[in-house]
């Protein structure tokens, strides 16, 4: 009989049951626009005012430092155009340094900036996806350096990046600092004041809440524009109705992770020291792991080395999903199209060794059992693949 598991959490994971409890009465009962004065509209208002208490909290942050949008790539776009076109008609500085290993939200952001006249320089990364601060710094330039944006965790190799470190190389230039914190926020201790960064973007449905929520924590004072036009919600600066019961329920699966952030993150590290003890076991030459000793325990990225292997990440994908194996070859946003992963690429790989990487992600609700599982289609996946 095949069994299901899931090992993609990166992408998305499982809505918590009690995140579904508290969503559904604003899906029913509580249905009023917040922007209403009426009672109806009031209630709503202050259900999701007491949302942007709870994410400030997570994060000692203020509330009026929270913005509420659609999903992760929402909350990487808003601070990145806001802060650079913002800070260009403040200052005239129009220089924006980043990483070549970041998502394609910021990416392509970065892309879209660059057309409209902005200067974007990408820095190259070391081999297991981290930044170099010494690199970081000599491509930041007094005077003419607006904005520095650092992943936090990667998604693709779970590698972690000091984002306080980079934080301080941004204000020693005279620059703001962002950081995409998707894969992190949750899962980690976040401290915005302690960690000194000006922007931070995260996701619900990265924890075990809905789709469809997620939100920037924009440090006062920091220039800031709108994306989205329309209305006043959000402080003017985000126009559009909110979404109230993906807030209330992403509010929730944050009380869930504050509460249980050190043992899942002890569950997690388990499972992944069992997954990659299984994978050298059954072969220490021809699979490799990628990023470092540094990384966020939910993922796993592993190259099937086209030595010893036929580099074909669909084919890997579709025979693990036919026995009940549902990974992935990197972010969700664009595994569709199976390109070489422009991570594996920037990490110094080769096109073959990108397209024989697969990615694992793990949650707390996965169990021992299940790495098991996988792990002898892993058997029968290298034997199948194997050259």
């Amino acid at each position: 009989m095949v069994k299901k598991v899931y090992f993609d959490n990166a992408a998305s994971t499982p809505l918590h049951p009690k995140v579904l409890e508290k969503m559904l009465p604003y899906l029913s009962e509580y249905f009023g626009n917040p922007s209403s004065i009426h009672e109806a509209g009031r209630k709503v208002r202050v259900a999701i005012e007491e949302a942007r208490e709870v994410v400030a909290g997570f994060i000692n942050a203020d509330p009026a430092e929270i913005y509420f949008v659609s999903g992760g790539t929402e909350a990487n776009n808003f601070p990145l155009f806001g802060i650079a076109k913002t800070e260009f008609q403040e200052s005239g500085k129009r220089g924006i340094v980043s990483s070549k290993t970041e998502h394609h939200c910021v990416l392509e952001s970065l892309d879209e900036l660059s057309r409209q006249g902005f200067e974007t320089i990408l820095s190259d990364v070391r081999s297991d996806s981290s930044l170099e601060t010494e690199k970081v710094k000599s491509l930041l330039c007094a005077g003419k350096t607006s904005l520095l944006s650092v992943i936090h965790a990667n998604n693709e190799t779970g590698t972690i990046n000091d984002i306080k470190a980079m934080a301080e190389l941004a204000h020693e230039s005279k620059a703001w600092f962002h950081s995409d914190a998707v894969q992190s926020f949750g899962k980690v201790p976040i401290d915005v004041k302690a960690l000194g960064v000006d922007a931070l973007s995260f996701s619900s449905h990265k924890i075990n809440g809905p789709k469809g929520a997620g939100a920037a924590f924009v440090k006062s004072g920091t220039p800031l524009s709108p994306l989205i036009f329309g209305g006043s919600q959000e402080r003017n600066r985000r126009g559009g109705t909110e979404n109230p019961a993906a807030i209330i329920g992403f509010a929730e699966a944050i009380k869930i992770s504050s509460e249980l952030m050190e043992q899942n993150f002890e569950v997690v590290r388990n499972l992944r020291s069992k997954f990659v003890e299984g994978l050298f076991s059954m072969d220490p030459v021809g699979i490799e792991i990628n990023g470092g000793n540094d990384v966020i325990p939910y993922v796993l990225s592993v190259t099937f080395r086209h030595e010893y292997y036929n580099s074909d990440a669909e084919a890997m994908l579709i025979y693990l999903d036919i026995n009940g194996v549902a990974a992935s070859n990197g972010a969700a946003c664009t595994s569709g199209t199976l390109k070489p992963s422009h991570v594996i690429l920037s990490m110094g790989k080769t096109i073959e060794e990108a397209r024989g990487t697969l990615r694992f992600s793990f949650g707390s609700q996965n169990t021992p059992e299940e790495v098991e599982y996988a792990l002898e289609i892993l058997q029968k996946l290298t034997l199948k693949f194997r050259k």
